[in-house]
């Protein structure tokens, strides 16, 4: 089964599961935060791979103008769904990440690729869906992408008593080597998946036309404890997120977090046509 039939079928059977998945915690509090900053307001952003909806409804509720654009049909269905339910407008088709450009209309102020990036193993296809996403990008508009990062499934174990620590399954003992090697990974896992080193983001993103790249924990330090603190009394939960977002860029915490946000800028034309001639 390719990559996109595997990953189709797996968000299709668990579009409700991931709409809650997210719901309340630090990945979605904090990502939140960063693009209500960053996007200018009343801007038309594209959220491709946005799954069942969660950025693109949070941002339509701030007055954004929002197509979501989906592998997985029951995501889009529920994403619509769920935009109705909370009053607020989003365009949302089903359609692969590569055939982007054919699927929604440009140019948009922002772009979110905050999921294919997790799923397409072959380096062609990361190339296909980082081209499709910055074409239907303006010059100097705001571009999102996130990684998983090779060390989610340690957190995951340290944080989860139902998981056995380190149990001797071939496709971890296979990531596990890559985390002692320092690279990414990519192979079968909750379904196909790509793990990235941490180290081998900004060098992946530097083969395209931004600039003023930065790097973003999404969860912040509070993964390996997350269940802990979010049970805790609100205002203490309210001050652990206010650390985790002071520190969210900070290098030597990045790898506190499962999920990695790289967001900057696209190049003005001028620029990147005189930087390729440099």
């Amino acid at each position: 089964m390719k990559d996109t039939e595997q990953v189709r079928a797996f968000y299709n059977r668990t579009a409700m599961a991931e709409w809650k998945r997210i719901d309340g915690r630090p990945e979605f509090l904090l990502t939140s935060r960063l693009l209500e900053k960053k996007i200018p307001r009343g801007a038309r952003v594209l959220d491709i791979g946005g799954g069942p909806g969660r950025y693109s409804i949070f941002l339509a509720g701030r007055g954004y103008d929002v197509t979501l654009l989906d592998l997985a049909e029951e995501n889009v269905r529920l994403a619509r769904e769920m935009a109705a339910e909370a009053g607020v407008t989003i365009r949302a088709v089903a359609g692969n990440a590569l055939d982007a450009g054919s699927l929604v209309t440009g140019p948009f102020d922002a772009v979110l690729l905050m999921g294919p990036l997790y799923h397409l193993t072959d380096p062609r296809d990361r190339e296909r869906a980082m081209t499709a996403a910055l074409n239907l990008l303006k010059p100097g508009g705001r571009f999102f992408a996130s990684f998983i990062l090779t060390t989610a499934d340690l957190i995951d174990i340290m944080k989860n008593p139902d998981r056995t620590p380190l149990e001797p399954d071939p496709a971890n003992t296979a990531l596990r080597a890559a985390i002692k090697e320092g690279r990414s990974w990519a192979g079968d896992a909750f379904t196909r998946a790509v793990f990235w080193d941490l180290s081998e983001i900004l060098p992946f993103l530097a083969d395209y036309d931004l600039e003023d790249v930065r790097l973003f924990a999404q969860e912040g330090i509070l993964s390996p404890a997350e269940g802990r603190i979010m049970a805790g009394p609100p205002e203490e939960t309210a001050r652990w997120l206010e650390l985790a977002e002071a520190l969210a860029e900070r290098p030597d915490y990045l790898g506190w977090a499962e999920h990695i946000l790289a967001y900057g800028t696209k190049k003005e034309a001028h620029h990147a046509d005189a930087q390729r001639n440099g």
